[in-house]
């Protein structure tokens, strides 16, 4: 009998910094100026102090739905800040980082989280879609962006975020399939967080790796320490490059940690994980911890500007939570007259009956 080909599985991840924050021997730094390092590690503490003040909002009962990102910022963070504001971002619900790096204002977040209606607004000079809730489908969305892009010969990227759950779903390989196929301009990042809500990434699947299922598609596939800046930064650019120059799209797996829940929404993590474990990855893999340390070692960072700018921050969250709260919730009727330019027949009969019933309560 012929053997059955063997396909070959890399388990190697790529690393800049280890976990001190020092460059490993053989790997260099991107080409990033002091500036850009530094706007890349004060979003990450912007995005770890929007985090924790979502929670405590949650808790408080002055934020809706909320899916926290503590421990995933060098994902979000440096993975957006190798592209450019033309490209364009489909994000699922915990990657409100990337959004707001993208140019999506802090108001909307919290907007978006109140279930208010201009949470879902996107401006016009920002290239994003809103925030998909249903796991995978942004994937098909950035396939079909990137192949319009290819068609149309644009110098365009479009990039979807989606955790390890997500490459459970069809839509992960219709649209992995369809981007190779067609080549298109598009960049599929995996955050490898350990966990679809409760469920291990070792029951996701059989494969020992998210990254090596771009074999099966033909198309690049690269495995990437989640938690270093400067290797997501670097592997994200040379994504872009690849796609910009038609080389087709490249499937990310970014191995990282989510260190609080899934959701608000009652999840426990202390059911499915251990104690140990979190400890494993907070105290020795934090990626602000590991990206401060190579600036400090740069002469690029102080107790002072942390101090200064984590001030900064809170302040302007302060400022924001106050500005949001005195805005006036939404209505049923709104949600209705929001949902088309010209409200149907059975709805706007509907509305009216609620109208009705309301003031007659």
């Amino acid at each position: 009998m012929p053997k059955v080909m063997e396909l070959k599985q890399d388990p190697e991840i790529f690393q800049i910094l280890d976990n001190e924050g020092r460059i490993i021997e053989g790997q260099q730094a991107p080409d990033l100026s002091d500036d850009e390092l530094k706007k890349i590690y004060r979003w990450m503490l912007r995005v770890r102090a929007y985090d924790g003040r979502a929670i405590k909002l949650n808790r408080q009962g002055r934020l809706g739905f909320y899916a926290p990102m503590a421990g995933q910022e060098a994902c979000q963070i440096a993975s957006m800040a190798a592209l450019k504001r033309s490209d364009w971002l489909f994000p699922s619900y915990r990657d409100v980082g990337a959004s707001m790096f993208h140019g999506m204002s802090m108001e909307m977040a919290f907007l978006y989280s109140r279930g208010q209606i201009d949470g879902m607004k996107i401006p016009e000079d920002v290239n994003m879609f809103p925030p998909q809730i249903i796991i995978a489908a942004q994937v098909l969305h950035a396939a079909g962006a990137g192949w319009a892009y290819r068609l149309r010969d644009e110098n365009r990227v479009a990039i979807a975020f989606f955790g390890d759950g997500a490459t459970s779903e069809g839509d992960f390989h219709e649209g992995l399939n369809f981007a190779g196929v067609y080549d298109s301009n598009s960049i599929f990042f995996c955050q490898n967080n350990q966990y679809a809500i409760s469920v291990p990434f070792s029951k996701q699947t059989k494969a020992e790796t998210i990254a090596q299922k771009a074999v099966a598609y033909g198309i690049t596939g690269v495995r990437v320490d989640g938690n270093d800046a400067l290797a997501v930064y670097q592997v994200t650019k040379e994504a872009a490059d690849r796609a910009r120059k038609g080389e087709g799209p490249t499937l990310i797996e970014a191995v990282t940690y989510r260190v609080g829940p899934h959701t608000m929404a009652g999840d426990d993590p202390g059911r499915y994980r251990t104690k140990e474990e979190e400890e494993s990855w907070t105290s020795k893999r934090d990626p602000l911890n590991r990206f401060r340390k190579y600036l400090e070692s740069k002469g690029l960072w102080s107790d002072e500007e942390e101090e200064k700018t984590v001030e900064e921050l809170m302040d302007e969250m302060g400022e924001m939570i106050k500005k949001v709260e005195k805005m006036p919730k939404g209505t049923v009727a709104d949600l209705i007259d929001d949902l088309y330019t010209e409200t149907p027949a059975i709805l706007k009969k509907q509305k009216d009956e609620y109208l009705s019933w309301k003031e007659g309560k």
